[in-house]
């Protein structure tokens, strides 16, 4: 199987798991517990949560659609 067959070259590959990484963490930043009917938890609106996990989490996608769309050397 040649390297042309492939749709992506192995850069791609790599800037999209790093993407994913990211995306990853952004989503494991905004987890945590959260309120009840019983109790109020304070948490669930901390800086990390609305502001830094949901920018971190844009900044991946945005790292992956540049994976996608970064062109491939063209080495033969």
């Amino acid at each position: 199987m040649s390297k042309k067959d492939f749709a992506f070259g192995r850069m791609n590959y790599i800037l999209l798991a790093i993407g994913m990484v990211v995306i990853i963490l952004g989503f494991i930043l905004m987890a945590g517990s959260g309120s009840n009917e019983t109790t109020f938890n304070p948490d669930i609106f901390s800086a990390r949560r609305i502001k830094l996990a949901p920018v971190v989490c844009f900044l991946g996608f945005l790292f992956m659609i540049y994976g996608i769309l970064h062109k491939p050397s063209t080495k033969e």
